[in-house]
């Protein structure tokens, strides 16, 4: 099994570029979604943050964008909730390898480089800078406070593709999916 690790910066297009592999059959496991299961209603994370962080508990479950918010007020809260949630994480992130039947799978991983993360390839999103700020904040589910600070934590992108096995560049769908079908058919010798 080829274990890919799938990267880019917050707007760049990673989840639309994930899907394009898990559309071609190839194995995704999400890091994001991971944490949204063990944030959800009887979360293997809930009570622990629940301790660490009671005003970002609610109804069972935890309140990401309280929890956003200590992060940006508190230097300390992003260290103690990674301490809670990374091993869970690993260990959700190991039962889906452990479980998958593929020659190969991606895992949709955030901060893939930040984190030191092993696996076999890595392939990075990216799209130039004002087009990643356009796609976040057209969302309309975060502030430019929040944007620019998620952006200080992690690697910028010239680094990504450096490091990178594979880039993607998002600017146009037809270009990304021709694109995740060269890197299958690199990594399995599958035609596209």
């Amino acid at each position: 099994m080829i274990v890919v690790g799938l990267t880019g910066s917050i707007g760049m297009g990673k989840t639309t570029t994930a899907a394009m592999f898990r559309d071609r059959g190839v194995p995704v496991w999400d890091a994001d979604a991971a944490v949204h299961r063990l944030y959800g209603p009887g979360g293997a994370a809930v009570s622990a943050i629940a301790d660490a962080f009671p005003e970002a508990v609610r109804d069972g479950q935890v309140d990401r964008s309280a929890l956003r918010e200590r992060i940006i007020t508190d230097q300390t809260a992003l260290s103690l909730i990674e301490a809670i949630v990374h091993p869970l994480v690993a260990q959700d992130r190991a039962q889906f390898i452990a479980t998958a039947q593929a020659p190969l799978v991606v895992l949709d991983v955030p901060l893939l480089f930040e984190t030191g993360l092993s696996v076999d390839k890595t392939v990075v999103v990216t799209a130039p800078p004002e087009v990643q700020r356009a796609r976040v904040l057209d969302r309309g589910t975060m502030s430019e406070a929040a944007f620019d600070d998620i952006l200080s934590r992690q690697m910028p992108d010239a680094e990504k593709r450096a490091k990178a096995d594979y880039v993607i560049e998002t600017l146009s769908l037809p270009a990304a999916a021709a694109s995740v079908d060269r890197i299958i058919a690199d990594l399995t010798g599958d035609t596209p």
